[in-house]
């Protein structure tokens, strides 16, 4: 949701900002366990309890996301819950970690197989597109057999579709027009 984002995106610059004085590693693992927290059902529920206070609320969150958090990271639970910003910990995570690729000069690919890829088929691919995007390229891959054959990749919104299935697409459209 595009107003997530807008609620999210004061929150992902401050903790940016205190991660830019420590660990942006450390505080990209942390948003993403505090977001996988968020995320739940039964965390959901208990925000939406009006019976369960502030404090009480912190202190569930930050038992449930782990004592890996350090002091700055439980101040930052406690404001979000203070200021009923608890559901919008996944954008958070996903724009603290776009400022974070952002300030490393680096992007994220999203890598769609059609069968498992090697150590150095995956290392030949993120060589091919680190040359093309000029830049440090973290990669994902995911086996999506629906593609029949080839790789779908996503960096950023640019996606580049060398699968069978959007080839057949393609072909497909073609002959329509």
């Amino acid at each position: 949701m595009a107003e997530n984002v807008t609620l999210a995106r004061p929150y992902a610059e401050a903790a940016f900002q205190m991660a830019k004085g420590s660990s942006l590693a450390g505080w990209s693992s942390a948003l993403g366990s505090m977001a996988a927290v968020a995320g739940t059902a039964e965390m959901q529920e208990c925000v939406a309890n009006p019976k369960l206070q502030a404090e009480q609320l912190t202190q569930l969150f930050v038992g449930v996301a782990g004592k890996d958090l350090n002091a700055e990271q439980q101040n930052f639970v406690r404001v979000l819950v203070d200021n009923d910003r608890v559901n919008v910990l996944p954008e958070i995570a996903q724009l603290f970690n776009e400022l974070k690729n952002s300030h490393e000069g680096t992007r994220d690919a999203d890598v769609e197989s059609a069968f498992p890829m090697d150590d150095a088929a995956t290392k030949n691919l993120v060589a091919d597109l680190e040359r093309k995007f000029q830049c440090k390229i973290n990669a994902t891959v995911k086996v999506v057999p629906e593609l029949i054959g080839g790789v779908r990749i996503a960096i950023g919104d640019e996606v580049i579709d060398a699968s069978v299935r959007g080839k057949l697409a393609a072909m497909a459209t073609a002959l329509k027009n």
